[in-house]
């Protein structure tokens, strides 16, 4: 892959010449380093980065095949990145979870595929586009070139071979091609749906592109409209999905169940239905309410400007017509309903309440929409907020019939006293006293066998729609024909592929303007027909780009059944909780419908989740005289820190004047408190930037960014550097052969009591890492543990030929587990050691080294330190007395009647003395 030369400063990997010889980069085994090079005594991060990038590359170290192993296989996945152009710390740190994780299990044996490929469908491309009139193709393209050398130099241990962008149409037609299958089953369907549609740019908006009710960029005022869509049913898996999230348990962080739960929404309630007779037509309002038991209640319905209620008053009645076409002004956003201010008007229609056969009237209401539901309500104002404050702001009856408890409600405090609670009813005649569940069922036997009420389970789940409005993502295989309708598109036709040359300009969809895509034939009939030009919502290409990268050149298959089945599910799945309810159920939806297509085995897609933490950053501003503020950028301003490494005051660098030192915040350009990746890694190397991302926060937490605070994992590079050099030129004055102190096993026999200490110290610390990394998922306490076997080893001082060579087993030990945070520099001085970086496992622990043949036990008097005594492991209370005792610089303490004294075993002595 070539490098952009908009990024020039990036080392090009894979055109790389090495600035070291061979001999200096991996020295013979049984030949001594040559310690007085250079490039050895001098930590040049840079240097050593390039070059073991430029090995990997040409080993193909990280790619692996889809042939079955006696290794176990081990599926590592971050979710890929959209091709912005450039790298921020929010990617830096989700990679390098990833990484750290693979290359920890290939040290453990495992046969380890981490892929990596780009979103590379979505509106930014097309905004961009539009900004710098540039096809969308080759902005993304571009950045997609641009990103690559950027991830590269971050040492990831990717599978480079299995990239694809899910805008290539080799990768989109199997998107077609399962579209295709669902249509046949029927779980594809069009129907019209309500959409937020800019008249001026003759486009539909997305919710957070409708600001104050207006278009982001015509302004113009927003309507709701309907036009036809696609809907995968995605509810007909609700169950399922549901269901299935119990397998997840302890696998997945709770909040995001909890979230996923929330969203689908299983509730069960009764459809309640409401006669009325229209022009001489009998029918019925259909309500699907959770409350039954306040049924009584009803005072009023309320439906949406689209139903046909509304409609048909609409037709009889101007003023309605014209309040029904306002409601169509503004979003369709649930959330965007509950904040606006609710309003109506009367329909002068009424509905039979089916209990009391008192007629109910018919509000038409903004805050209902037809697509949710059946487009009506029934308003309880007693029993539910916003009816309560729709009533009272129309002057409707409120009516109780939930027993409210004394004192529930503050009569100066509470303006809306609805009461929400459940409790017995009230003024509800036959069903007075009745709590929820009786209730339930007497009015159901009351009113079913009347087909007036039935039982239902409902969703908060919808279908999804996933037609786009849009140029920028995969056409959707349909075909529109004047005789035969909607006509799906032959496979054999697949990929319908999208033009890349286009260059839209916002105003519509550009795709209705290119007659060699839009003209065709109808497959049914042949006559003359129109493509459809609406294309994939683009969660469609990230909800099953997972089970491509088992197989992701297969030219028959969308995924390969052996290639999935050796593969999938992916063990360990990293990326934002802000993809709980979107993009991961979406994902967990296609893995089924991938199964019941026999192309996947197994229910889930994922079988374990880490959400990581986003990546905050201090920000400095200052407020303007016309109360406009201005940020600077980290670099621009001087800041003082406090001995936590938090900044507490600032100046500006051009002018020495004071700033504001503001809120910890997300990184954003808005407040200028991003840090480029780049920039870092050019000052302090790959290496320190992948410990510091997951030394300093554990991993599913937040993480504060500080420059000041880098210093610390550089510090601890520098000093692992110093102790192999120094221990290389130890190595060298004995003439100690590499080859030989690699391949023989340690002689324990006669160990000094440090060599023993730095041993047990090793061993403790392989397998405390072990467990913190296979067992308890935890990224950030291993850097510190290698932290501590680093100081033990830089004050380990070797007297003799021995010593040098437990020196020389925790310094490899220290390396090879170096190497899964920091890959650079271990893998180059574990070279520089002699030994193959490609074959070099995860240390084992020998136990016998955990063995303590004795323990230093503080002997204190009257609570102060007195000496110091080496004793057998849990020796006798009454002789570590008396052996305490016994020490001059103790006894010399004791000069009165012993009170007390006090044995912590193996760690202290306190004796307590009168006087």
């Amino acid at each position: 892959m070539l490098c952009h030369n908009k990024i020039s400063s990036f080392i090009c990997v894979n055109q790389l010449e090495p600035t070291m010889s061979n001999s200096q980069i991996a020295p013979t085994n049984n030949q001594p380093v040559n310690t007085t090079d250079a490039s050895i005594n001098v930590y040049q991060p840079q240097l050593i980065e390039a070059a073991q990038q430029a090995k990997w590359a040409t080993d193909k170290r990280f790619e692996v095949g889809n042939e079955p192993s006696d290794k176990p296989s081990r599926y590592m996945l971050s979710m890929f990145p959209y091709p912005s152009g450039k790298l921020h710390m929010g990617h830096v740190r989700n990679y390098t979870i990833s990484d750290v994780l693979s290359r920890y299990y290939r040290l453990k044996g495992f046969e380890v595929m981490q892929p990596m490929g780009w979103d590379a469908f979505g509106l930014p491309a097309e905004n961009a586009a539009i900004a710098n009139q540039t096809p969308p193709a080759q902005w993304t393209f571009s950045n997609i070139d641009n990103m690559r050398v950027q991830l590269k130099l971050l040492g990831l241990s990717v599978d480079w071979s299995r990239e694809f962008a899910t805008c290539s149409p080799e990768y989109y037609q199997w998107e077609q091609w399962l579209f295709l299958q669902l249509y046949k089953k029927g779980m594809v369907y069009k129907k019209l749906a309500t959409v937020n549609w800019d008249p001026v740019d003759n486009t539909v908006l997305a919710n957070e592109q409708v600001i104050d009710g207006k278009g982001w960029r015509s302004g113009a005022l927003v309507e709701k409209r309907d036009i036809p869509m696609y809907y995968f049913k995605i509810t007909d898996y609700a169950d399922e999905l549901l269901d299935d999230l119990d397998q997840l348990e302890g696998h997945w962080p709770s909040e995001v169940l909890t979230m996923q739960r929330n969203w689908i929404g299983r509730s069960a309630g009764m459809e309640v239905h409401f006669p009325y007779n229209l022009e001489g037509q009998d029918n019925t309002l259909d309500v699907f309410t959770t409350r039954p038991d306040t049924l009584m209640g009803v005072t009023y319905v309320a439906v949406a400007a689209e139903h046909p209620l509304a409609q048909y008053a609409s037709e009889h009645n101007e003023e309605i017509a014209t309040f029904c076409a306002l409601c169509k002004k503004g979003s369709v956003a649930e959330a965007d309903l509950a904040k606006a201010d609710k309003v109506g008007m009367d329909t002068g229609l009424t509905v039979t309440h089916p209990l009391t056969g008192e007629k109910v009237p018919v509000w038409v209401a903004n805050y209902v929409l037809m697509s949710y539901g059946s487009g009506a309500v029934m308003a309880v104002p007693a029993h539910d907020e916003r009816d309560y404050e729709f009533a009272v702001k129309y002057d409707l009856p409120i009516k109780q019939v939930i027993n409210v408890p004394d004192g529930y409600f503050d009569e100066a405090e509470d303006d809306n006293r609805a009461y929400t609670e459940r409790n017995t009813l009230v003024n509800s005649g036959a069903f007075d006293g009745m709590d929820f569940e009786q209730s339930f069922e007497a009015m159901l036997a009351k009113l079913e066998p009347q087909a007036l009420a039935n039982k239902k389970i409902q969703y908060r789940l919808r279908d999804w729609g996933v037609s786009r409005q849009r140029y920028w993502g995969c056409p959707i295989p349909m075909v529109n024909c004047e005789n035969c309708g909607t006509v799906p598109v032959e496979e054999k036709d697949l990929p319908v592929v999208l033009p890349t040359d286009v260059v839209p300009d916002g105003r519509g969809n550009p795709l209705k303007n290119i007659p060699e895509f839009v003209n065709t034939s109808c497959p049914k009939c042949g006559n003359p027909a129109e493509r459809e030009t609406d294309t994939f919502d683009t969660f469609v290409e990230s909800s099953w780009y997972y089970a491509r990268f088992a197989s992701p050149h297969d030219a028959q298959n969308m995924v390969n059944k052996s290639a999935a089945n050796k593969w999938l599910p992916v063990d360990q799945y990293v990326g934002g909780v802000e993809h709980a309810v979107m993009h991961l159920l979406y994902a967990r939806f296609f893995h089924k419908l991938m199964r019941d297509e026999n192309l996947v085995s197994g229910d889930e897609p994922f079988a374990n989740l880490m959400t990581q933490g986003m990546v905050l950053a201090g920000t400095f501003y200052r407020v303007n005289a016309d109360g406009s503020t201005t940020y600077y950028f980290p670099h621009d301003v001087d800041i003082d820190y406090n001995e936590r490494v938090h900044p507490v005051t600032a100046t500006l660098k051009a002018d020495g004047q004071p700033v504001t030192v503001g809120k910890i915040e997300k990184m954003s350009k808005s407040k200028n408190n991003g840090v480029d990746p780049q920039t870092t890694i050019d000052q302090y190397g790959a290496d320190t930037v992948r410990l510091y991302t997951l030394f300093t926060a554990p991993a599913d937490q937040t993480l504060e960014w500080s420059d000041d605070a880098l210093k610390g994992p550089y510090n601890f590079v520098k000093k692992v550097w110093r102790i192999a050099t120094e221990h290389m030129q130890a190595l060298t004055a004995a003439n100690l052969d590499l080859d030989t102190l690699n391949r023989e096993a340690l002689n324990t026999e006669g160990l000094t009591k440090a060599a023993k200490n730095l041993r047990r110290k090793t061993h403790e610390t392989i397998g405390k890492i072990d467990n913190d990394l296979g067992e308890r998922l935890a990224l950030n306490t291993p850097v510190s543990s290698l932290m501590e076997l680093a100081n033990e080893l830089g004050s380990f001082k070797a007297s003799n030929e021995q010593d040098l060579q437990v020196q020389h087993e925790a310094l490899i030990d220290l390396l090879i587990v170096l190497s899964v945070y920091a890959p650079h520099v271990g893998e180059h001085l574990l070279e520089q050691l002699g030994l193959d970086t490609k074959t070099m496992a995860y240390p084992a622990v020998d136990t016998s080294a955990l063995v303590q043949d004795t323990v230093t036990m503080v002997i204190q008097v009257n609570g102060k330190v007195r000496g110091k005594m080496d004793v057998a492991p849990n020796g006798d209370a009454e002789q570590l007395k008396a052996q305490a005792r016994a020490i001059e610089s103790v006894a010399k303490f004791i000069t009165g009647e012993i009170k007390k004294e006090i044995v912590v075993p193996n760690k202290l002595v306190n004796i307590v003395v009168a006087g």
